[in-house]
């Protein structure tokens, strides 16, 4: 029989009421073609972020918990949310899992849910995230041609249309650009949306060949489509730059882990055991993104084909 994660802090009441008021719009479903439920194990409440990176990473632990009933999950039930409102659910005891937690990016908001919840693996590291702008534009010729550093770009804003494209306000790095743009002194508007829109006026300029700067990270299905190069930065990255600091630093790689909530620990103990040794590579996730942001494949299949080519990998993590 599929029991639900006992969750003593929280009542089912006050789950619907925060997903509800959390993020308009945002809809919960059982993640994945295995996940159907119905099996014997709990449901995870799961937090899924926009990006296709976590829908797959979802989708993957999914099938997974599908193949495998002896790690306790019956299935995984997913509301996508932004960061702030996912760990503020995790703190509250109504999330039990986020995957795609992108750190440091995420740090202080995982702090503020520590007694609740544990960052458990790092699925990939050493993703690279930043300023970019199309490789034509900075071409000999081109009309951005001599711009290497993000410092110079006030001296291209008529090129840029004075503007700097980002994605969506509730990002941790949206906040970040926004203290950059300032430390750097650089007087371009900062045109923040949503990352979809951000994408399409990528895709608007790139079709014309003129120039635009973005705010882009790895691993994304874009740099499978367009040939981009990131601008450098005068000033590394170093802790607290980018919050009590100044600003005026570059953005630090980052790594993509997963979080467990303490109960579910408790509860699914196989299941966070698998957590923790799952690992998919930049490499591997920008090809299965590009199946489905450019290709078309559904992000199920994706992950199922996944699975399947993996199966070895995947049972020696279950042990």
């Amino acid at each position: 029989m599929q029991r639900t994660l006992l969750r003593p802090r929280a009542s089912a009441v006050a789950l619907t009421a925060l997903l509800t008021a959390a993020l308009a719009g945002c809809t919960s479903e059982e993640a994945g073609s295995g996940g159907g439920g119905g099996g014997d194990g709990i449901t995870v409440q799961t937090a899924q972020f926009s990006w296709t990176a976590a829908g797959l990473t979802n989708g993957i632990l999914s099938e997974i918990t599908a193949d495998h009933p002896d790690l306790g999950v019956a299935s995984l039930a997913t509301t996508q949310l932004d960061p702030a409102a996912a760990w503020a659910g995790a703190q509250r005891g109504d999330i039990d899992l986020l995957t795609e937690v992108a750190l440091p990016n995420q740090q202080e908001l995982a702090d503020s849910a520590s007694e609740q919840v544990d960052v458990v693996s790092e699925t990939y590291g050493d993703a690279a995230q930043g300023w970019f702008v199309p490789a034509y534009a900075v071409e000999p010729g081109g009309p951005l041609e001599g711009l290497t550093s993000v410092t110079q770009l006030d001296d291209y804003a008529d090129e840029l249309g004075n503007k700097f494209y980002d994605a969506d306000p509730g990002y941790i790095t949206t906040e970040q650009n926004a203290k950059r743009l300032q430390g750097y002194g650089i007087d371009l508007e900062h045109v923040v949306s949503s990352e979809a829109a951000e994408l399409a006026q990528l895709e608007n300029s790139y079709s014309r060949e003129e120039p635009i700067v973005l705010y882009l990270y790895h691993p994304h299905a874009v740099f499978a489509q367009y040939d981009m190069v990131q601008l450098a930065e005068p000033t590394p990255y170093t802790e607290g730059c980018l919050t009590t600091g100044d600003g005026a630093c570059a953005m630090p790689s980052y790594s993509a882990n997963i979080a467990a909530s303490k109960e579910l620990a408790e509860q699914a103990p196989a299941f966070v055991d698998l957590l923790t040794d799952l690992r998919i590579s930049v490499d591997e996730m920008e090809e299965m993104q590009k199946r489905v942001d450019v290709d078309g494949e559904d992000v199920s299949t994706v992950a199922r084909e996944w699975v399947d080519a993996n199966a070895d990998r995947i049972d020696e993590w279950i042990g």
